[in-house]
């Protein structure tokens, strides 16, 4: 991607798409800022080397459309009925809720999700990458502006969450498992959302992070799947603890970096009597992790095969010294975290 002009200039675009939507002050330059930031990621989504990606970009494509012409259309309906005006605040409960379900369907949270799997399988890693993260940064500021605490908004966090856990339970494919994970965690986001701004934020943040983690491995090694994690012959045994590490954090497990969000959420909801809400959500996410657990007592305990006398096996490039130290920053990172606090 870095290599290609028209990649680069389509990733420029689709950047600015999102940076137009989030600094909006009105539901008609957020639209446009959402229509720039598609129509530059669907050329990002072709691969002539992937038989995939023209169905994937098809069903994202129509997707998008779909949610954006509705979130249009209630805006129009919102200026037109109620005389409400085009800026970002939407005071009609039913027209919040139904450009509030828009965005969701944008992200791909639940019960909007059906997309998000299949699109998801039909992309190289770097392309999933963005999905997962850059393209979640407008919907959710948009969807912070309207989004309040109520039946429909419990209902969004608990099914996300739930169908984010049993959705990737028995799958083998990687990025199947991401995706659904990305459900899970925007259950969790939106949870964070309600609570407090920079909360949702400091989520966000670590979410991208753990992802970029797992996802700049994964394409080093070329996996894709569950398996070829233990037929690789490349996959050193540090490699493959720094993988599993950061798969571990990013389920939540808590000595590692992503328990740190999560703990602040649980924190903040349960002083805020959401009680009913944050168990569930607590719950839910152990079905998570526990996919996770096995497979990194799948990995880390069988035995397979190597070479014993081949030394450059272990020899670390440069690409190898940068995944490790992310994933240092996972496994460190909730013992490093309140010293930079304390800095701040």
């Amino acid at each position: 991607m870095l290599n290609n002009p028209t990649k680069m200039l389509f990733l420029m675009t689709l950047m600015s798409g999102t940076l137009i939507s989030t600094s909006a002050t009105s539901w008609f330059g957020a639209w446009m800022g959402l229509e720039i930031n598609l129509l530059s990621f669907i050329p990002l989504m072709m691969n002539s080397k992937n038989m995939f990606s023209t169905e994937a970009s098809l069903k994202y494509f129509l997707t998008q459309a779909l949610a954006s012409t509705v979130l249009l259309f209630s805006v129009l309906s919102a200026m037109l009925l109620y005389s409400v005006p085009s800026n970002l605040l939407m005071p009609n409960p039913f027209m919040s809720m139904l450009i509030s379900s828009t965005l969701l369907l944008k992200m791909g949270a639940a019960p909007f999700h059906f997309w998000f799997p299949g699109v998801m399988e039909g992309l190289n890693w770097m392309n999933s990458l963005i999905l997962m993260t850059w393209q979640k940064i407008a919907p959710l500021m948009l969807l912070s502006y309207n989004l309040t605490m109520g039946v429909f908004t419990s209902i969004i966090i608990i099914l996300s969450v739930l169908i984010g856990s049993i959705g990737g339970f028995n799958q083998t494919s990687l990025r199947k498992i991401l995706a659904y994970s990305s459900i899970n965690h925007l259950g969790w986001l939106v949870a964070a959302m309600l609570i407090g701004e920079n909360i949702w934020y400091l989520y966000f943040t670590v979410y991208s992070y753990l992802s970029m983690t797992i996802i700049v491995m994964a394409n080093s090694f070329n996996i894709f799947h569950v398996n070829q994690i233990f037929s690789l012959n490349n996959l050193t045994p540090l490699s493959k603890f720094a993988l599993f590490t950061s798969l571990l954090s990013l389920g939540g497990l808590p000595p590692f970096l992503g328990f740190l969000p999560k703990w602040i959420v649980i924190q903040t909801m349960t002083q805020s009597n959401m009680i009913f809400t944050i168990s569930s959500m607590v719950v839910m996410t152990l079905i998570t992790l526990f996919y996770y657990l096995r497979m990194g007592f799948s990995a880390f305990l069988l035995t397979y095969t190597q070479t014993q006398w081949n030394y450059s096996y272990y020899q670390l490039n440069s690409m190898n010294y940068f995944m490790l130290l992310l994933a240092m920053g996972s496994i460190l990172g909730l013992f490093i975290s309140p010293i930079l606090f304390t800095m701040l």
